[in-house]
Parts: structure tokens; sequence; C-alpha cells
């Protein structure tokens, strides 16, 4: 059965298109036919995955109605069974439309993740910092929310806050989307403070998913593959990072 996920916070750097990308990598490397959705008006992920390709259409032109959703769909040439649905970060239409049309639709990201589901085992969101009707729309669509964030205090903070919405959403929308996930990411148990936040975080109920402080990410960003598949000088990924994405690979879709 078909499952999407959206990987949300209202606080920007946590590291939310770093994760999505790698949890789309490892599970299209897993054999599951997967599709990473680029909902963040900035296009970061669609920047990751195709840096040198420019695609006719993006998501916004999809919602719009302005093509088929297979004509907007592009492969990830560095990873078989990944696919991603590209937003244009400069000049695309995303933003201008979550700011006038999307308040008239908001199930419109709904009935395209409906249509996908169709196709696609693993379906995953990446989402902008903000919670404004776009954000909204996503989650929606979405069957989980996953939340990812820093050890830091602000970032509790923004947790907080987006409990607070995240129920209001449901309420509003009638939707049950789940949120029993938390992701610190860029964990270090050498530093006090991260002990701390972690032990903090732990109080809630909710699963708790640290990712190690790893270069590897950015490097793989650089050089537009999956962080799992990048080696450098004979070096990819610290053992410690493969061992939690396969942790958190192994819970979010079943």
């Amino acid at each position: 059965m078909a499952k999407t996920i959206a990987l949300h916070l209202q606080k920007g750097g946590v590291g939310k298109t770093t994760i999505s990308g790698t949890l789309a990598c490892q599970s299209a490397l897993d054999g599951y036919s997967t599709i990473l959705i680029d909902v963040d008006p900035q296009g970061n992920a669609s920047s990751w995955f195709l840096k040198n390709k420019t695609p006719k259409f993006e998501f916004a032109d999809v919602i719009q109605g302005k093509c088929y959703i297979n004509d907007a769909i592009v492969p990830v040439a560095s990873v078989d069974n990944l696919f991603i649905l590209p937003t244009f970060g400069i000049d695309g239409g995303l933003k201008n439309y979550s700011e006038t049309k999307l308040a008239e639709e908001p199930f419109v990201i709904q009935d395209a993740v409906n249509e996908i589901k169709k196709e696609f085992q693993h379906i995953i969101l990446d989402l902008s910092p903000g919670l404004g009707r776009l954000e909204r729309a996503a989650l929606i669509a979405s069957d989980e929310v996953i939340t990812p964030m820093t050890p830091e205090i602000f970032s509790l903070d923004g947790l907080e806050i987006f409990i607070d919405e995240l129920s209001k959403i449901k309420k509003n929308f009638r939707s049950n989307i789940e949120h029993s996930k938390i992701i610190i990411n860029s964990y270090d148990e050498r530093i006090r403070q991260h002990r701390d936040i972690y032990k903090e975080a732990c109080k809630g109920n909710f699963q708790i998913y640290r990712i190690p402080v790893d270069p590897c990410f950015r490097k793989a960003q650089e050089f537009s593959t999956a962080p799992q598949l990048f080696k450098q000088r004979g070096r990819g990924l610290k053992p410690k990072t493969l061992e939690a994405i396969n942790e958190l690979e192994n819970t979010i879709w079943r």
C-alpha cells in the first residue's frame, strides 16, 4: 500500500531537505518505487538532484492543471527507482500560486498525491519552513509528518508551536495525519547541550531518532547524488549515520 510522508518544522536550517532526499534515496535503493515531491518554492531538493537538468514542467504546473502529472515527473539519473516532481527555485510558479489560487483549492495537493499513489509505493514531500496555505495543503495530503530538528532550544520551541498548529489542521480539515516521530539532526553525543536536548525531546510521546553530524551529506548534494552512494577517497557516510538512516527507513514505511 502506498504511503506519503512529509517532513516539517516551522524553522529553517534543520535539514528538512537533506533528510527528505536521503530517505527518498534509501527507499529507492531498497527497491521501492519512490518519488520526492518538491513543495518548497526555493526548489532546493530539485537543485540537489537535477543540477544539470531543466525540466519542461514543475509541480506548480501539475496542481494548476497545466500539464499531466507524468509530464512533470523526472527520473533521478544517479539513483535507480527514484523520481522527483520538481519545483523551479528561480522564476517558478509555486510561490505565486500558493499566494493566490491555493486558498480556493485547499485539497489540490491531496488530489495530485492520490493520483501519484497509483504509480509509486513511497512518496516524500519536502516542505519549506513556513506554515501557510501551501504547507497546510501538503500536510493534508500526507499520511504522516515527521519533524526534523537540530539539537538546540529554538527547535524545541518550534516543535511546540508546530504541534499546536497541526492539531488545528487536523480539526479544521478532518485530517488523520500521524505525527509520532522526531529526527534530531546533526547530533553529536560529545556535546552536552545535544544530550540535554535529546533528553528533553524524549519526555514527549514521540519516537526519537538521531542522525549524526556527517559532511558526506553536503558533498553528496554538490555531486547531485545519494549520500549513500557518495564516496570521496574511499570514504562515504559514517557507519553510525548509515545505521540511523536504516533504522528510520525500517520504521517509517510500516
